[in-house]
């Protein structure tokens, strides 16, 4: 989709019915399979009536679009999107995600504000929670969905035991996005004990801990905990009131910026600033990027989970999603491959040469249109279909050159013995000296044929085929050519069997040339596509790498903190955790999944070469042997 053809407006993405079940609509399915560029998503949430959807108008440069609530009514209902040219990254798209305001007392059903919190947490990179007044503890305490996301989100597909279900916990924060705060209409000056504070010092001082082991001390720590751990980073940005009035908030939508307060103005312009600059690109567990198309197929992944009563797993979702795109990627390759080859059906027959040649280009582009959209390909299962298919088509297309040059060549020496035949009928040959005239003829008829170019690859295998179709005719011719002694006949016969003998040399020459040319191609096919399969796992390790990297640098500075507010327990269990991701990180570096699946790639080519080199060496003493 390009830039000018994104959307004028926000669309329902997932609707939530009157009974509280979530749809994907397919209007927004469409507007997203067609978006081929990486996507960055937004989301923001927070309780009803809260100004979130002002927010995400100015995200999209607009004034207007989101539905603002003005009443006590909740004017978004499931998860609306708005897709726009990213204003900051050229080539990458925004998706904007309103969410239905939480705890709206209309639904009465908390549940399913807990499944549209969660969706929110899975489709985005970047998490904007909105709230109004101050960061206390009644508004964590109103952050509970945070806390129920370990009972609504799940890493792996299985766990062996509930210790894994706890390390799963501290993984949260490698596949969760960035976490902002907005705080809406806050009144209050920004100072902690008498001093003044940025906006972050606000949040941290309103996320630190207590110690001790009560109930109530648990409880209290629990959200907080909760924010520290699962989300990689955190901004806090506090927005004063934006109208002097409050009698002039219903019309927030249609007032001018010259209406409303600069200092409000300034916020805002900062919140937009950060989101564009900072805000990552959407990837799945395991780093890889996330196209429009990608996340519809995601969208329609987890709300077919919670739909059917399942948690959603982030391991099965890249499976399916995995799967989804290669067979994709298999299609598009091969169809790369085909179409480049079917130019050459029109110039058949072609050398054995330029057709491996022209093999080994397309087939290299369409390994290179493979790698580009598949991903998650361990065991390289698409590779090989992919390979399949396109041996398959050159198999086809072999054939194809083979029946092109043996039509073309027999077509030719028919034309070019037209003359001999009539001759035949005319009794031509059947006189004394009948012999050495027909010889003379057919052996002229013969430079002839050698001198035609662009016969194909059958050129030498038809020749021996029609020569030895008219040996009996060569012998009748010989037997009743009366100027010839018995001796002299016995001698021309043995020539003609010498003759028809190396012409059959010829062709398994032509066939030898033929495979060597086409296993000097599967070589080369072979480097090229172990090299590019090399460096599309590098980049996937790159990408886990660097996933884990994020985590570690996030758990890093929370063990500082937490050093230094004298939580030694907690700090531990961090450098317990920093220490299994190292250990993971580590283990990249093995490259077992290339050794495994890719190198044995190059077996059937090993074993191949010898064969040749003992064919070849048995055509060399053949030819020697006739020579003498």
């Amino acid at each position: 989709m390009s830039c000018s053809k994104y959307m004028s407006a926000p669309v329902c993405l997932i609707e939530n019915d009157e009974n509280g079940q979530l749809h994907v609509r397919k209007e927004a399915k469409d507007i997203l399979d067609g978006i081929k560029e990486p996507v960055v998503v937004v989301s923001v949430v927070g309780l009803y009536r809260t100004g979130k959807s002002y927010l995400m108008n100015r995200l999209a440069g607009q004034q207007s679009g989101f539905a603002l609530g003005s009443t006590i009514e909740s004017k978004t209902k499931g998860i609306w999107m708005w897709c726009v040219p990213h204003p900051k990254k050229e080539g990458h798209a925004l998706v904007l995600l309103d969410t239905e305001g939480l705890g709206d007392v209309a639904k009465g059903d908390s549940k399913n504000d807990s499944w549209i919190f969660c969706l929110a947490v899975l489709l985005s990179s970047t998490l904007v929670y909105n709230s109004r007044g101050t960061i206390d503890n009644t508004a964590l305490e109103k952050l509970h969905y945070v806390v129920e996301l370990t009972e609504q989100i799940k890493i792996r597909s299985t766990k062996a035991a509930d210790e894994e279900e706890e390390e799963e916990d501290s993984e949260f924060v490698r596949f969760f996005p960035s976490f902002i705060w907005a705080v809406r209409d806050f009144t209050l000056e920004l100072k902690i004990d008498g001093k003044k504070v940025t906006d972050d010092g606000y949040l941290e001082f309103a996320l630190e801990l207590k110690k001790g082991v009560s109930k109530k001390t648990r409880d209290y720590n629990l959200p907080r905990e909760c924010i520290k751990h699962y989300f990689p980073s955190r901004k806090c940005f506090v927005f004063p009131f934006p109208i002097t009035s409050h009698n002039d908030m219903p019309r927030l939508e249609i007032l001018q910026d010259q209406d409303l307060a600069d200092n409000f103005l300034e916020v805002t312009g900062h919140f937009c600033d950060y989101v564009f600059v900072n805000s990552d690109v959407k990837r799945l567990k395991g780093g890889h990027i996330v196209t429009g198309r990608l996340l519809r197929h995601l969208v329609a992944i987890y709300v077919d989970t919670i739909s059917s009563g399942e948690v959603p797993c982030l391991e099965n979702a890249v499976v399916v999603l995995a799967n989804l795109e290669n067979q994709t990627a298999v299609q598009e390759a091969l169809k790369v491959y085909q179409t480049g080859m079917e130019e050459l059906k029109k110039t058949l027959p072609i050398s054995i040469e330029k057709l491996t040649c022209e093999h080994q280009k397309f087939s290299s582009m369409a390994i290179a249109k493979f790698a580009k959209r598949s991903f998650k390909d361990e065991k390289m299962e698409f590779l090989k279909k992919l390979e399949e298919d396109v041996s398959m088509c050159y198999t086809d297309l072999l054939e194809e050159n083979k029946m092109a040059s043996e039509r073309k060549c027999r077509d030719l020496l028919k034309n070019l013995f037209s003359d001999v035949n009539k001759r035949l009928q005319d009794g031509v040959y059947s006189q004394s000296g009948g012999y050495e005239l027909y010889k003379r003829d057919r052996d002229a008829i013969v430079e002839h044929y050698h001198r035609e170019p662009n016969k194909g690859i059958r050129a030498e295998a038809v020749l021996e085929e029609f020569l030895k179709e008219r040996e009996p005719e060569a012998n009748s011719i010989l037997c009743m050519d009366n100027k010839l002694t018995e001796n002299e006949k016995q001698m021309n016969k043995e020539k003609e069997n010498a003759a028809l003998l190396e012409q059959k040399l010829k062709e398994e020459e032509e066939k030898l040339i033929e495979k060597e040319k086409m296993m000097e191609t599967e070589k080369a096919r072979h480097e090229d596509r172990v090299k590019q399969m090399q460096e599309k796992f590098s980049q996937e390790k790159k990408q886990q790498q660097e996933e884990i990297e994020k985590a570690i640098k996030s758990k890093l500075k929370e063990q500082e903190d937490m050093l230094k507010k004298g939580f030694e327990e907690e700090a531990y269990n961090l450098k317990e955790e920093i220490k299994k991701l190292k250990n993971e990180k580590e283990r990249l570096h093995g490259g077992g999944i290339f050794k495994d699946y890719v190198m044995p790639f190059l077996c059937p080519l090993v074993e191949t070469v010898p064969n040749l080199l003992v064919q070849r060496s048995m055509m060399n003493s053949l030819a020697k042997g006739l020579r003498r």
